[in-house]
């Protein structure tokens, strides 16, 4: 599989951690789920799949402390559903009344450098190859074109990206080693109705973080 290499950068983001309930709180740095969600925000087909490989931390892990509002309630299935049927209804939140104050851990300034490569799937007709979605691939991304605006976490915080050519000498990432502990890897689909976490030992050794496989043995449920 072709290696293609984005780097990306922002103000502010987010990876947050599931084991916190209620406050956000990121991981040290960004998740391969999250990684992959930039790459299939400016190609994704049903033809193929993406697989972060490497993660380059460009930028020292810098934190920033939040505290901001929440609407803590969604809209009613049930009410959707009953104005759906009958042509009206209540869709509306009182915003006042499900406010909720909470405080995240965000980190800022943030800047990566992504290696993925991806893989055909059974989904891919006749006229699908590799060579097209590559070239498809290469030309949106050195254009800055999307389907969607990529982020780093949440919507609201936006990534930046550009298209670089991993051969060519890049900036160096930081010089830093440490345990980040169980991360999550991605969601299986295995079961749409019911995706299930997987999780796996990320290591960021001297600013690099190599991704397991999907179906390798370093790949937790």
């Amino acid at each position: 599989m072709k290696n293609f290499c984005l780097e990306v950068w922002g103000d502010f983001a987010c990876f947050t951690r599931p084991e916190m309930k209620v406050e956000r709180v990121s991981y040290d740095v960004i998740t391969p789920s999250s990684a992959r969600a930039i790459f299939e925000a400016i190609l994704w087909k049903p033809a193929i799949r993406w697989h972060v490989r490497r993660i380059e931390v460009l930028a020292p892990i810098k934190w920033i402390n939040v505290r901001r509002n929440e609407v803590g309630a969604v809209i009613s299935e049930r009410n959707v559903k009953t104005a759906m049927n009958q042509g009206k209804g209540n869709l509306g939140l009182n915003i006042e009344e499900e406010r909720q104050q909470r405080a995240s851990l965000f980190l800022r300034d943030v800047k990566y450098r992504i290696h993925a490569a991806f893989e055909m799937t059974d989904k891919a007709g006749d006229g699908d190859t590799s060579v097209k979605f590559s070239e498809m691939f290469e030309r949106r991304a050195s254009k800055g074109q999307c389907f969607n605006q990529p982020y780093l976490g949440c919507r609201e915080f936006s990534a930046n990206f550009k298209l670089v050519n991993p051969k060519e000498e890049t900036a160096p990432s930081i010089s830093e080693c440490r345990d980040l502990g169980w991360m999550l890897y991605d969601l299986d689909y295995g079961d749409p109705k019911d995706p299930k976490p997987l999780f796996f030992r990320a290591e960021l050794k001297n600013g690099v973080i190599e991704v397991p496989a999907f179906d390798s043995e370093e790949v937790r449920g």
